[in-house]
């Protein structure tokens, strides 16, 4: 990845890894990073995640007619989140954004914006909406739920019940860093996603991932309404009520040198470590409370009370995040 973010000259900043990379992946203290956030304290350098902006008077009506959210009557500053599915119904992208009246704005996953972008221009027929990427001229910052930090005048937020992401000037970054530190890197930011249970796009999915497997219904999928590419399948999925997989919270034993990651398999403890896989690990992190934690995804059919092997050999007790 060519971005550098001007943050990694911070002292003790180490590089992130893809998908994370171009940010700071800690500063030389994860425990005490995530600890600061959780306190309310500090910010998380996202400048390398995508930015969207979509205006014209027609911008909300037709974002309707795309994404698994009702936005056509989204209020100003109120934050939302949504899908862009394939026509069976399949997560392509996942939005995350808010209207500041004139405008919408929007991040995504780190260079997935171009993508995103030229499926909305190629959805523009009529309608009186401009589309442009805001990457090179905006930086996503992350501050934690609690935040007393003011957000800079003029700078569009969203406010969530997991915090608030500001759409800052590039220019400002560093400025904004000096005068709103400690920072904290993704690997922090990370491991309180993980805690919440929240899916990330890239990582809890793969191409055929529907968003019932996920818990994303909840929050990025609004059932009320039609007319986006994949509703059909959305419908059905959810009147049968048998999504083919589930996200699932492990607690790892803490013993183990190296936690499980990304795409190692998960598999039922009675069947031991050469067991057929019934799921594999979709995000992990070290946690300065609860020790190492994961997410994976496995199969409906597996006992919700059925203890895990992550990894190689790894002890996994699960949390339920979808009801099988």
């Amino acid at each position: 990845m060519s971005y550098l973010s001007p943050l990694l000259s911070l002292p003790g900043a180490v590089a992130g890894e893809e998908p994370d990379e171009g940010v700071a992946a800690h500063y030389g203290d994860l425990f005490r990073e995530q600890r600061a956030l959780a306190d309310g304290t500090g910010f998380v350098d996202l400048s390398h995640r995508g930015v969207v902006a979509v205006s014209g008077e027609d911008r909300l009506s037709w974002l309707h007619l795309l994404l698994t959210q009702h936005v056509s009557e989204l209020p100003p500053h109120q934050a939302t989140e949504a899908l862009v599915l394939s026509a069976n119904g399949h997560i392509e992208h996942a939005l995350y954004l808010v209207d500041d009246g004139e405008t919408v704005w929007a991040h995504t996953e780190p260079g997935a914006q171009q993508a995103l972008i030229a499926y909305l221009e190629s959805m523009k027929f009529f309608y009186r909406v401009d589309v442009a990427d805001r990457t090179e001229a905006y930086a996503v910052v992350y501050l934690p739920a609690g935040s007393i930090a003011p957000t800079p005048q003029g700078v569009v937020a969203r406010e969530t019940p997991h915090g608030r992401e500001l759409f800052l000037p590039r220019e400002r970054l560093k400025e904004f860093a000096d005068a709103h530190g400690p920072a904290a890197g993704v690997l922090a930011h990370e491991a309180l996603r993980i805690e919440a249970h929240r899916p990330r796009h890239g990582l809890e999915t793969d191409h055929r991932t529907i968003p019932h497997e996920l818990g994303w219904l909840g929050s990025a999928v609004h059932l009320d309404k039609g007319c986006y590419r994949g509703q059909e399948t959305v419908a059905r999925v959810h009147n049968l009520g048998r999504p083919p997989r589930r996200l699932v919270f492990l607690h790892l034993d803490g013993s183990e040198v190296r936690v499980p990651g990304h795409g190692d398999p998960v598999r039922l403890a009675a069947d031991g470590p050469d067991g057929r896989a019934v799921g594999f690990v979709t995000s992990s992190a070290r946690h300065h409370e609860l020790g190492p934690i994961a997410l994976a995804l496995v199969k409906r059919n597996v006992p919700a009370d059925a203890q895990l092997l992550a990894g190689e050999d790894t002890a996994a007790a699960q949390e339920i995040v979808v009801a099988p």
